[in-house]
Protein backbone atom coordinates (compact mmCIF):
# COMPACT_ATOMS: atom_id res chain seq x y z
CA UNK A 1 0.00 0.00 0.00
CA UNK A 2 1.35 3.39 -0.48
CA UNK A 3 2.52 5.41 2.34
CA UNK A 4 -0.47 8.08 1.02
CA UNK A 5 -2.61 5.87 0.61
CA UNK A 6 -5.40 6.06 3.44
CA UNK A 7 -7.08 3.18 4.79
CA UNK A 8 -10.52 2.72 4.29
CA UNK A 9 -12.66 0.80 6.29
CA UNK A 10 -14.84 -0.90 4.24
CA UNK A 11 -17.27 -2.79 7.40
CA UNK A 12 -17.75 0.88 8.51
CA UNK A 13 -18.81 1.79 4.74
CA UNK A 14 -21.15 -0.47 4.67
CA UNK A 15 -22.26 -0.11 8.37
CA UNK A 16 -23.38 3.05 7.52
CA UNK A 17 -25.24 2.57 3.64
CA UNK A 18 -27.25 -0.47 5.96
CA UNK A 19 -28.21 1.77 8.75
CA UNK A 20 -29.38 4.83 5.55
CA UNK A 21 -31.09 2.16 3.84
CA UNK A 22 -33.00 0.96 6.74
CA UNK A 23 -34.04 4.37 7.57
CA UNK A 24 -35.30 5.51 4.24
CA UNK A 25 -37.46 2.71 4.21
CA UNK A 26 -41.55 3.70 5.01
CA UNK A 27 -41.83 0.64 7.10
CA UNK A 28 -41.19 0.66 10.65
CA UNK A 29 -38.37 -1.81 11.61
CA UNK A 30 -37.56 -3.32 15.08
CA UNK A 31 -35.10 -5.67 15.66
CA UNK A 32 -35.04 -7.89 18.87
CA UNK A 33 -33.07 -10.03 20.83
CA UNK A 34 -33.54 -13.65 22.44
CA UNK A 35 -34.60 -12.01 25.21
CA UNK A 36 -37.58 -9.69 23.38
CA UNK A 37 -35.66 -6.39 23.85
CA UNK A 38 -35.06 -4.08 21.40
CA UNK A 39 -31.62 -3.95 20.36
CA UNK A 40 -32.06 -1.87 16.65
CA UNK A 41 -34.71 -0.06 14.99
CA UNK A 42 -35.47 2.94 11.99
CA UNK A 43 -36.49 6.24 11.95
CA UNK A 44 -40.08 5.69 11.02
CA UNK A 45 -40.56 3.52 14.39
CA UNK A 46 -40.67 6.48 16.28
CA UNK A 47 -43.22 8.13 14.20
CA UNK A 48 -45.49 4.74 13.73
CA UNK A 49 -45.41 4.50 17.96
CA UNK A 50 -46.20 8.44 18.52
CA UNK A 51 -43.03 8.48 20.18
CA UNK A 52 -40.30 10.88 20.99
CA UNK A 53 -38.16 8.92 23.04
CA UNK A 54 -35.16 5.91 22.45
CA UNK A 55 -36.99 2.47 22.35
CA UNK A 56 -33.49 0.64 22.99
CA UNK A 57 -33.53 -1.85 25.77
CA UNK A 58 -37.10 -1.53 25.38
CA UNK A 59 -39.47 -4.55 26.36
CA UNK A 60 -41.37 -5.58 22.51
CA UNK A 61 -44.39 -5.61 24.79
CA UNK A 62 -44.04 -2.26 26.53
CA UNK A 63 -43.84 -0.89 23.19
CA UNK A 64 -46.22 -2.52 20.70
CA UNK A 65 -49.98 -2.54 22.93
CA UNK A 66 -51.69 -5.05 20.87
CA UNK A 67 -55.06 -6.30 20.32
CA UNK A 68 -56.66 -8.50 17.98
CA UNK A 69 -59.83 -8.58 16.42
CA UNK A 70 -61.98 -10.06 18.86
CA UNK A 71 -60.43 -6.63 21.16
CA UNK A 72 -58.52 -9.18 23.28
CA UNK A 73 -54.88 -8.41 24.04
CA UNK A 74 -52.20 -9.78 23.00
CA UNK A 75 -48.25 -10.53 24.01
CA UNK A 76 -45.80 -9.98 21.14
CA UNK A 77 -43.35 -12.46 23.47
CA UNK A 78 -45.95 -14.93 22.79
CA UNK A 79 -46.18 -14.58 19.66
CA UNK A 80 -42.37 -14.25 18.92
CA UNK A 81 -42.11 -17.65 21.12
CA UNK A 82 -44.23 -19.56 18.74
CA UNK A 83 -42.80 -18.37 15.59
CA UNK A 84 -39.79 -20.66 13.54
CA UNK A 85 -40.51 -19.36 10.39
CA UNK A 86 -41.19 -16.06 8.82
CA UNK A 87 -45.30 -15.04 9.35
CA UNK A 88 -47.43 -11.83 8.16
CA UNK A 89 -50.22 -11.27 10.48
CA UNK A 90 -52.78 -8.39 9.06
CA UNK A 91 -55.59 -8.69 11.94
CA UNK A 92 -53.70 -6.47 14.52
CA UNK A 93 -54.91 -3.40 16.22
CA UNK A 94 -52.18 -0.88 18.05
CA UNK A 95 -53.88 1.21 20.89
CA UNK A 96 -52.63 4.33 22.25
CA UNK A 97 -53.57 5.12 25.86
CA UNK A 98 -52.84 8.59 25.83
CA UNK A 99 -55.63 10.04 23.19
CA UNK A 100 -57.48 6.58 22.79
CA UNK A 101 -56.75 6.68 19.25
CA UNK A 102 -55.74 2.92 17.54
CA UNK A 103 -53.88 1.65 14.18
CA UNK A 104 -54.22 -1.24 12.40
CA UNK A 105 -51.31 -3.12 11.57
CA UNK A 106 -49.79 -5.24 9.38
CA UNK A 107 -46.92 -7.27 11.42
CA UNK A 108 -44.04 -9.23 9.39
CA UNK A 109 -42.05 -11.62 11.31
CA UNK A 110 -38.82 -13.51 10.38
CA UNK A 111 -36.88 -15.26 12.86
CA UNK A 112 -33.16 -14.48 12.57
CA UNK A 113 -30.00 -16.99 12.50
CA UNK A 114 -26.85 -16.19 13.34
CA UNK A 115 -25.52 -19.54 11.06
CA UNK A 116 -24.87 -23.02 12.10
CA UNK A 117 -24.46 -24.10 15.46
CA UNK A 118 -25.14 -20.58 16.85
CA UNK A 119 -27.84 -19.00 19.15
CA UNK A 120 -30.43 -17.45 17.50
CA UNK A 121 -30.48 -13.82 17.02
CA UNK A 122 -34.04 -12.52 17.86
CA UNK A 123 -36.24 -11.18 15.97
CA UNK A 124 -36.96 -8.81 13.05
CA UNK A 125 -40.13 -7.07 13.09
CA UNK A 126 -41.79 -5.07 10.55
CA UNK A 127 -44.54 -2.78 11.14
CA UNK A 128 -46.89 -1.24 8.69
CA UNK A 129 -50.19 1.08 8.97
CA UNK A 130 -52.91 -0.69 7.09
CA UNK A 131 -55.74 1.61 8.88
CA UNK A 132 -56.26 3.56 5.52
CA UNK A 133 -56.53 0.06 3.45
CA UNK A 134 -58.97 -1.66 6.49
CA UNK A 135 -61.05 1.75 5.88
CA UNK A 136 -61.38 1.23 2.27
CA UNK A 137 -62.10 -2.62 2.59
CA UNK A 138 -65.13 -1.55 4.83
CA UNK A 139 -66.14 1.27 2.27
CA UNK A 140 -66.53 -1.40 -0.29
CA UNK A 141 -68.15 -4.47 1.52
CA UNK A 142 -70.47 -1.46 2.82
CA UNK A 143 -71.15 0.06 -0.81
CA UNK A 144 -71.82 -3.03 -1.99
CA UNK A 145 -74.18 -4.28 0.35
CA UNK A 146 -76.37 -0.92 0.35
CA UNK A 147 -76.11 -0.97 -3.77
CA UNK A 148 -77.65 -4.71 -4.33
CA UNK A 149 -80.13 -3.71 -1.62
CA UNK A 150 -81.40 -0.93 -3.50
CA UNK A 151 -81.22 -2.56 -6.91
CA UNK A 152 -83.09 -5.88 -5.45
CA UNK A 153 -86.12 -4.06 -4.63
CA UNK A 154 -86.87 -2.53 -7.83
CA UNK A 155 -85.68 -5.20 -9.74
CA UNK A 156 -88.29 -7.16 -7.95
CA UNK A 157 -91.31 -5.14 -8.20
CA UNK A 158 -90.55 -4.05 -11.90
CA UNK A 159 -90.00 -8.36 -12.74
CA UNK A 160 -93.24 -8.94 -10.76
CA UNK A 161 -95.84 -5.87 -12.25
CA UNK A 162 -94.39 -7.09 -15.61
CA UNK A 163 -94.74 -11.11 -14.99
CA UNK A 164 -98.50 -10.29 -14.25
CA UNK A 165 -98.39 -8.34 -17.28
CA UNK A 166 -97.28 -10.58 -19.83
CA UNK A 167 -98.78 -13.75 -18.31
CA UNK A 168 -102.49 -11.87 -19.10
CA UNK A 169 -101.16 -11.06 -22.66
CA UNK A 170 -100.03 -14.40 -23.40
CA UNK A 171 -103.12 -15.18 -21.45
CA UNK A 172 -105.61 -12.96 -23.68
CA UNK A 173 -106.69 -11.75 -19.97
CA UNK A 174 -108.08 -7.93 -19.82
CA UNK A 175 -104.92 -5.93 -19.02
CA UNK A 176 -107.02 -2.41 -18.41
CA UNK A 177 -106.62 -2.29 -15.19
CA UNK A 178 -102.32 -2.70 -15.43
CA UNK A 179 -101.84 0.67 -15.61
CA UNK A 180 -100.51 0.86 -12.11
CA UNK A 181 -98.44 -2.07 -12.44
CA UNK A 182 -96.73 -0.09 -15.86
CA UNK A 183 -96.44 2.95 -13.73
CA UNK A 184 -94.73 1.25 -10.95
CA UNK A 185 -92.71 -0.83 -13.19
CA UNK A 186 -91.76 2.50 -14.91
CA UNK A 187 -90.88 4.13 -11.59
CA UNK A 188 -88.56 1.72 -10.57
CA UNK A 189 -86.71 1.86 -14.03
CA UNK A 190 -86.33 5.17 -14.13
CA UNK A 191 -84.74 4.79 -9.67
CA UNK A 192 -82.55 2.51 -11.16
CA UNK A 193 -81.57 4.96 -13.88
CA UNK A 194 -81.09 7.23 -11.66
CA UNK A 195 -78.60 5.21 -9.33
CA UNK A 196 -76.48 4.37 -12.54
CA UNK A 197 -76.12 7.96 -12.76
CA UNK A 198 -75.56 8.87 -9.22
CA UNK A 199 -72.76 5.81 -9.12
CA UNK A 200 -71.58 7.50 -11.84
CA UNK A 201 -71.04 11.07 -10.20
CA UNK A 202 -69.88 9.18 -7.23
CA UNK A 203 -66.75 7.52 -9.40
CA UNK A 204 -65.94 10.80 -10.67
CA UNK A 205 -66.23 12.98 -7.78
CA UNK A 206 -63.96 10.62 -5.85
CA UNK A 207 -61.48 11.22 -8.61
CA UNK A 208 -61.23 14.53 -7.37
CA UNK A 209 -61.77 15.53 -11.66
CA UNK A 210 -61.53 19.02 -11.71
CA UNK A 211 -63.80 20.00 -15.00
CA UNK A 212 -61.91 20.36 -18.48
CA UNK A 213 -63.79 23.72 -19.24
CA UNK A 214 -65.60 25.87 -17.16
CA UNK A 215 -68.73 27.23 -18.24
CA UNK A 216 -70.66 31.05 -18.18
CA UNK A 217 -73.80 30.49 -15.93
CA UNK A 218 -76.50 33.17 -15.91
CA UNK A 219 -77.89 32.10 -12.59
CA UNK A 220 -81.13 33.47 -13.11
CA UNK A 221 -81.08 31.46 -16.29
CA UNK A 222 -80.24 28.24 -14.43
CA UNK A 223 -82.64 28.34 -11.77
CA UNK A 224 -85.63 29.14 -14.87
CA UNK A 225 -84.26 25.78 -15.78
CA UNK A 226 -84.37 23.97 -13.13
CA UNK A 227 -87.91 25.05 -12.23
CA UNK A 228 -89.15 23.65 -15.71
CA UNK A 229 -86.90 20.33 -14.68
CA UNK A 230 -88.75 19.84 -11.63
CA UNK A 231 -92.03 21.09 -12.17
CA UNK A 232 -93.60 18.02 -12.95
CA UNK A 233 -92.30 16.11 -9.89
CA UNK A 234 -93.56 18.96 -7.79
CA UNK A 235 -96.47 18.58 -9.51
CA UNK A 236 -97.15 15.08 -8.73
CA UNK A 237 -96.65 15.67 -5.03
CA UNK A 238 -98.76 18.50 -5.28
CA UNK A 239 -96.12 20.83 -4.29
CA UNK A 240 -95.93 24.52 -5.58
CA UNK A 241 -92.33 25.56 -7.36
CA UNK A 242 -91.49 28.89 -6.59
CA UNK A 243 -88.05 31.00 -7.96
CA UNK A 244 -86.89 33.88 -5.98
CA UNK A 245 -84.06 35.37 -7.48
CA UNK A 246 -82.25 38.55 -6.70
CA UNK A 247 -82.31 41.08 -9.76
CA UNK A 248 -79.36 41.78 -12.12
CA UNK A 249 -77.23 39.15 -10.61
CA UNK A 250 -73.93 38.36 -12.33
CA UNK A 251 -72.98 35.76 -14.67
CA UNK A 252 -70.51 33.20 -12.79
CA UNK A 253 -67.60 31.15 -14.34
CA UNK A 254 -67.83 27.57 -12.77
CA UNK A 255 -68.82 23.93 -14.22
CA UNK A 256 -72.08 23.91 -15.41
CA UNK A 257 -72.09 20.21 -14.87
CA UNK A 258 -71.16 20.05 -11.30
CA UNK A 259 -73.76 23.56 -9.76
CA UNK A 260 -76.65 21.62 -11.46
CA UNK A 261 -75.74 18.37 -10.34
CA UNK A 262 -75.73 19.45 -7.08
CA UNK A 263 -78.89 21.43 -7.10
CA UNK A 264 -81.08 18.89 -8.63
CA UNK A 265 -79.61 17.08 -5.58
CA UNK A 266 -81.06 19.59 -3.40
CA UNK A 267 -84.36 19.83 -5.34
CA UNK A 268 -85.03 16.02 -5.80
CA UNK A 269 -84.37 15.59 -1.46
CA UNK A 270 -86.71 18.72 -1.08
CA UNK A 271 -89.23 16.44 -2.94
CA UNK A 272 -88.77 13.33 -1.83
CA UNK A 273 -88.92 14.37 1.77
CA UNK A 274 -92.12 17.17 1.67
CA UNK A 275 -95.65 15.80 1.53
CA UNK A 276 -97.22 19.63 0.90
CA UNK A 277 -96.56 22.85 0.80
CA UNK A 278 -94.11 25.10 -1.65
CA UNK A 279 -90.24 24.76 -2.49
CA UNK A 280 -88.24 27.79 -3.07
CA UNK A 281 -85.44 28.05 -5.03
CA UNK A 282 -83.48 30.80 -5.09
CA UNK A 283 -80.12 32.49 -6.19
CA UNK A 284 -78.65 35.88 -4.53
CA UNK A 285 -75.35 37.89 -4.76
CA UNK A 286 -73.16 38.76 -2.20
CA UNK A 287 -69.70 40.47 -2.37
CA UNK A 288 -67.93 38.67 -5.16
CA UNK A 289 -70.26 35.35 -4.33
CA UNK A 290 -73.22 34.04 -5.63
CA UNK A 291 -75.28 31.84 -3.19
CA UNK A 292 -77.97 29.28 -4.40
CA UNK A 293 -80.62 27.86 -1.93
CA UNK A 294 -83.33 25.14 -2.07
CA UNK A 295 -85.61 25.67 0.91
CA UNK A 296 -88.87 23.24 1.84
CA UNK A 297 -91.10 22.92 4.41
CA UNK A 298 -91.07 18.96 4.33
CA UNK A 299 -89.97 16.72 7.47
CA UNK A 300 -86.80 18.53 8.61
CA UNK A 301 -83.77 16.88 10.09
CA UNK A 302 -82.90 16.12 13.69
CA UNK A 303 -80.24 18.55 14.71
CA UNK A 304 -78.24 15.55 15.69
CA UNK A 305 -78.02 13.79 11.92
CA UNK A 306 -77.50 17.07 10.76
CA UNK A 307 -73.55 17.11 10.52
CA UNK A 308 -73.88 13.71 9.12
CA UNK A 309 -76.09 14.08 6.32
CA UNK A 310 -72.94 14.36 4.39
CA UNK A 311 -71.52 11.29 4.90
CA UNK A 312 -71.01 8.41 2.36
CA UNK A 313 -73.81 5.78 2.85
CA UNK A 314 -75.93 8.09 5.49
CA UNK A 315 -78.71 7.82 5.87
CA UNK A 316 -80.95 9.37 8.94
CA UNK A 317 -82.71 6.35 10.63
CA UNK A 318 -86.25 8.22 11.32
CA UNK A 319 -89.11 6.46 9.98
CA UNK A 320 -89.89 9.05 6.75
CA UNK A 321 -86.02 8.67 5.89
CA UNK A 322 -86.45 5.19 5.86
CA UNK A 323 -89.48 4.98 4.09
CA UNK A 324 -88.08 5.87 0.97
CA UNK A 325 -86.06 4.97 -1.42
CA UNK A 326 -82.30 6.37 -1.68
CA UNK A 327 -78.48 4.95 -1.18
CA UNK A 328 -77.18 7.71 1.45
CA UNK A 329 -74.61 9.03 -1.75
CA UNK A 330 -76.60 11.78 -2.72
CA UNK A 331 -75.05 14.55 -0.25
CA UNK A 332 -71.77 12.89 -0.30
CA UNK A 333 -71.43 13.23 -3.67
CA UNK A 334 -72.73 16.55 -3.85
CA UNK A 335 -70.22 17.74 -1.07
CA UNK A 336 -67.77 16.39 -3.24
CA UNK A 337 -68.45 18.13 -6.25
CA UNK A 338 -69.04 21.75 -4.28
CA UNK A 339 -64.98 21.12 -2.71
CA UNK A 340 -63.94 20.53 -6.16
CA UNK A 341 -65.66 23.90 -7.84
CA UNK A 342 -64.22 25.96 -4.89
CA UNK A 343 -67.72 25.62 -3.33
CA UNK A 344 -69.25 25.74 -0.39
CA UNK A 345 -72.51 23.64 1.08
CA UNK A 346 -74.48 25.06 4.13
CA UNK A 347 -77.88 23.50 6.02
CA UNK A 348 -80.13 24.44 8.30
CA UNK A 349 -82.92 22.24 9.29
CA UNK A 350 -85.54 22.28 12.14
CA UNK A 351 -87.46 18.76 12.28
CA UNK A 352 -90.77 18.61 10.86
CA UNK A 353 -90.72 22.62 9.93
CA UNK A 354 -88.21 21.78 6.68
CA UNK A 355 -84.95 22.69 5.76
CA UNK A 356 -82.37 24.68 3.47
CA UNK A 357 -79.92 23.48 1.50
CA UNK A 358 -77.62 26.26 -0.01
CA UNK A 359 -74.51 26.48 -2.43
CA UNK A 360 -72.69 29.27 -2.20
CA UNK A 361 -69.95 29.88 -5.23
CA UNK A 362 -67.53 32.36 -6.33
CA UNK A 363 -68.40 34.40 -9.24
CA UNK A 364 -64.98 33.94 -10.77
CA UNK A 365 -63.37 30.35 -9.82
CA UNK A 366 -59.86 29.82 -9.45
CA UNK A 367 -59.32 26.51 -10.95
CA UNK A 368 -55.11 27.11 -10.49
CA UNK A 369 -54.67 26.90 -6.71
CA UNK A 370 -57.05 23.77 -7.07
CA UNK A 371 -54.28 22.15 -9.75
CA UNK A 372 -51.93 23.29 -7.42
CA UNK A 373 -52.71 21.09 -4.97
Amino acid sequence: MDKNEKYIDHSLINRDWLEALINSMIDSIIAVDKNFKVIHYNANTLSLLNRNTSILNKSIDSILNLYNSKDDKISVKDILRHTKKPALIDDYILKFESDNSQLNLSISISPVYLGFGKEDGGFLIILRDITKDKSLDQERDEFISVVSHELRNPIAIAEGNLSNIKYALENHKDITNFNLALKKSYDQIIFLSDLINGLTSLNRAEKNKIPETLDKINPQNLVDELMLEFNAKATDKKLELESQCSPNLEVITSSLLYVKEILQNFITNAIKYSDSGKIIISAKSTKNLIKFSVTDNGIGIKQADQSKVFDKFYRAEDFHMTSTNGTGLGLYIAKKLADIICAEISLTSVLNHGSTFSLTLPININMESKTRH
